[in-house]
């Protein structure tokens, strides 16, 4: 009799995440939006005035690479940047009216994404997957 073994958990996870971060470039490729670019586009949009180090927080980036694509993004018109009146030492960042509307084409392809993983999946299932992923990112945090 062959003992199978415990799904390759962490194998499986990081192979689905290269692939939505591939499927997400290739949604945004056109306007130069990376899967690390739409989460900037989605954090400001609700938090708006969010510090650079809010920013790389919420990425779990490191500092050099948030500073790096937060400086593509401002050159390609997406965010702008300024400085605190209040702060001086304190930069805020902000969408552009070209970031806002990119945050629509984001969150249209997110939503187009989110209806293919979850199709063939039952609530219950898709709330085990959720509750599983949760569990990894507190346990590794």
């Amino acid at each position: 009799m062959t003992r199978q073994g415990p799904p390759r958990l962490v194998f499986l996870t990081t192979a689905a995440e290269r692939q939505m971060r591939r499927w997400v470039a290739r949604r945004g490729a056109d306007r130069g939006i990376s899967a690390a670019a739409a989460g900037v586009l989605l954090h400001l949009a609700q938090h708006p005035g969010a510090t650079v180090g809010d920013v790389t927080a919420a990425l779990q980036a490191s500092a050099g690479g948030a500073s790096g694509l937060l400086a593509r993004m401002e050159r390609a018109g997406l965010v702008r940047r300024d400085v605190d009146p209040e702060y001086r030492r304190t930069v805020r960042l902000d969408l552009t009216p070209a970031g806002s509307e990119a945050l629509g084409e984001v969150r249209g392809a997110l939503a187009d994404l989110n209806a293919r993983l979850t199709d063939g999946f039952s609530p219950d299932e898709l709330a085990t997957v959720a509750r599983w992923l949760e569990h990894a990112t507190r346990t590794l945090r």
